[in-house]
């Protein structure tokens, strides 16, 4: 019997101790990644007293929470962060395909020159739209509401650049073939092309989510009233601008805005796995 060089299935050999030391590497890598979740997530049951004297068993306690649920309308602020994020994935994913069916596809004119501009707002800093969209949402009386939040995100350049690359890997041949058995636009889009970048659209849906929801800077300008509030926003409540921060109340808050992601991933685990494990045309 011939044995296979490439294999090495001892331990004890060098091969066997790179892939330890490989594993070493990705372990002390994810302790990295996971070491501020589980301070912050150790410090939201703890006191102040207890935080900054590190009696960590001494100090348990709940009252955190408690503060929380006292001093901010909790319920209505997780509310207004899960609507706001729905909402600003939802129109941009909508967008991202529709304009991206169009530059692939349809033909009109100056359609390089339109996809070239719209990619180019991707390197526009967005404090040079802060401003201007400000001052938009102001005069259209939506300041502090969560309508005033949402609509300047109902599309997305980098959304429809990442879904018209998918698009583009698709065989002509495909589309051809619809046109010539009389299919119409719409049709081709929701019945060849969206079936086949659905990986894609999927997670560019993921992404525009978790930008959405833990989004800071544009909230602060729009939103006033506490019970307009979002998630990330409520944080500062708790941040004394004479220095006096309430970690714990801050660590219990940002336990509060990581439960419904973490559910949210452990229930659709393996549609994101699969999505972004899966990609182009089999068969």
């Amino acid at each position: 019997m011939r044995t296979d060089s490439r294999r090495n299935p001892h331990p004890g050999t060098p091969a066997g101790a790179g892939r330890l030391g490989w594993h070493v590497v990705l372990m002390v890598l994810v302790a990295i990644s996971l070491g501020p979740i589980v301070f912050a997530t150790v410090g939201a049951f703890l006191s102040m007293g207890g935080l900054t004297n590190g009696d960590l068993l001494g100090s348990l306690t709940l009252d955190n929470f408690a503060t929380i649920t006292r001093s901010l309308p909790i319920a209505q602020i997780t509310l207004n962060t899960l609507f706001i994020a729905a909402a600003c994935t939802a129109f941009k994913v909508v967008t991202s395909v529709l304009a991206a069916y169009a530059f692939v596809y349809l033909e009109f004119k100056g359609k390089t020159v339109l996809y070239v501009v719209l990619i180019s707002t991707i390197f526009i800093p967005f404090t040079v739209t802060m401003i201007p969209n400000y001052l938009t949402i102001s005069r259209l009386g939506l300041l502090d509401t969560v309508v005033g939040v949402i609509l300047p995100q109902l599309a997305d350049a980098s959304g429809i650049f990442l879904v018209r690359q998918a698009m583009r890997a698709i065989p002509k041949s495909l589309i051809e073939i619809s046109h010539l058995d009389g299919v119409g636009e719409f049709r081709i889009m929701r019945d060849v092309v969206l079936p086949v970048c659905r990986p894609t659209v999927t997670a560019t849906g993921i992404i525009f989510f978790i930008n959405a929801w833990n989004e800071y800077v544009w909230p602060t300008l729009i939103l006033r009233s506490r019970q307009n509030f979002t998630l990330s926003l409520a944080m500062q409540v708790f941040t004394d601008t004479e220095g006096g921060v309430q970690y714990p109340l801050i660590f219990a808050m940002a336990v509060i805005s990581m439960i419904l992601p973490v559910v949210l991933y452990l229930v659709f685990q393996r549609q994101i796995i699969s999505t972004f494990a899966s990609s182009g045309i089999k068969g």
